[in-house]
């Protein structure tokens, strides 16, 4: 039997378990949905057998599937010479759409997203540094608004929008002590976007967003358990366990600088692990190349994003202080990372987010690699792979439409303290 709000699959075996009883019908919907999603084109046989269902159910689900359009027949196909033809089943994509939301204290980013996670339409807004909560909200909303109506979708389609943000957040929704916006803290805006859109409205910290879009756009490559280094404003983490997004009591699972302080043996006046610079790269990767001898080639530059792209790019280009800032950072995420590889005892680091510049991107993934399989204390009983993202870096934005579906359409069988449901 499936546990409660898992999605965990691996191909290779029927590791789904349906039930065939008449009022366990939604679930079995959903678990026949996550089958074929994980596939991407699959048989009513194939079906059945991962499922542990039988065929006369899995037929009589997917007609219901078909007349609802949320799922569209292929070609036949005859897997035996003599055999009875087959034919596969797909989701179509433009069966249901969901709108992402990233908020930065910087930039807005504002994603009308398909269930293959193809993003329809992009809307990016600068975001001024005294903005305040009333008008971030104003303007989320009408982005949003705007953003849909250029993508021409039909709005029947559209089943909710997710928002990612910056944490700690309550379990609510409420944005709580933001570190670079304070003009933000204590905003509601899960439920003031919702009464402004008229849409139901789910909210993310970015990273375990992030963790969620990986895992319903990566299919079969992702069925597995990792934890995802969101590198955005400051690092964070997503964390998906035992087949299913793991939020932790309040929704706030993941939180990485303190982490990496422990690891690294960094503690502040207190006596508490310090925040680790190297733990926002953005803002002290520029600090710290110009520790090392870097030059600004635009010594007058106010922008942290394009400062930090600046040296990002002279570390590719070999210049040498730059080159030792990117080691820094690295070294300290990397450790930040065998903390999480010791205390989760996980096999697969994903890396991305919109500070992950391509640049140093080889850099970044190197050095956590050979951290992560170097120092843990069982490192001997796994290999730990260290891969790129599939998200880019709209990481969050597509991450945070992909809560969406993933609370539309993942088996649940009753409640659980790791579901979040849309609110009605």
């Amino acid at each position: 039997m499936v546990t409660p709000d898992s999605d965990a699959a691996v191909l290779d075996e029927p590791t789904r378990s349906g039930a065939n009883q008449y009022d366990l019908g939604s679930f079995n919907e959903a678990v026949i949905i996550e089958t074929i999603r994980l596939a991407g084109i699959i048989s009513r046989t194939e079906i059945s057998r991962r499922t542990g269902l039988t065929q006369q159910s899995v037929s009589r689900i997917l007609r219901v599937l078909l007349q609802q359009g949320l799922l569209v027949e292929e070609a036949q196909e005859r897997a035996e010479r003599l055999g009875k033809p087959r034919t596969p089943v797909r989701l179509r994509s433009n069966a249901a759409h969901a709108v992402g939301i990233h908020i930065d204290p910087e930039l807005l980013t504002v994603a009308v997203v398909d269930l293959d996670g193809t993003i329809v339409r992009r809307e990016t807004v600068d975001l001024a540094a005294d903005l305040d909560a009333h008008r971030l909200v104003n303007l989320a909303a009408a982005t949003v608004t705007a953003a849909v109506s250029i993508s021409q979708v039909d709005t029947a389609s559209l089943l909710g929008v997710g928002v990612a943000v910056p944490g700690p957040i309550n379990a609510d929704g409420t944005l709580l002590d933001l570190p670079l916006q304070p003009a933000w803290r204590g905003l509601e805006i899960r439920q003031l976007l919702q009464h402004k859109l008229n849409h139901p409205v789910l909210v993310e910290k970015d990273g375990t967003a992030a963790a969620i879009g990986e895992r319903w756009i990566g299919r079969s490559a992702r069925a597995r358990d990792f934890a995802y280094l969101y590198l955005g404003t400051g690092v964070g983490s997503g964390l998906i366990l035992n087949g299913s997004i793991y939020r932790g009591l309040t929704a706030n699972a993941g939180e990485f600088g303190q982490l990496a302080a422990l690891r690294m043996g960094e503690w502040d006046g207190s006596g508490g692990p310090r925040m680790m610079a190297e733990c926002n790269p953005t803002a002290s990767l520029p600090v710290i190349a110009a520790g090392f001898g870097y030059v600004e080639t635009d010594p007058q530059a106010t922008d942290e994003a394009k400062r930090y792209k600046a040296v990002c790019r002279a570390a590719a280009d070999g210049d040498e202080a730059a080159r030792k800032a990117v080691a820094q950072v690295a070294g300290v995420i990397a450790q930040g990372a065998v903390g999480l590889v010791d205390l989760l005892d996980i096999d697969l680091i994903v890396v991305g987010g919109p500070a992950f510049e391509p640049e140093i991107a080889g850099d970044l993934l190197a050095e956590i690699d050979r951290a992560v399989n170097a120092f843990p204390i069982a490192k001997g009983t796994r290999t730990v792979a260290v891969e790129e993202s599939m998200l880019q870096t709209d990481a969050a934005a597509v991450g945070a439409a992909s809560t969406i579906f993933h609370d539309a359409f993942t088996p649940r069988v009753g409640g659980s303290s790791q579901a979040r449901r849309l609110p009605k």
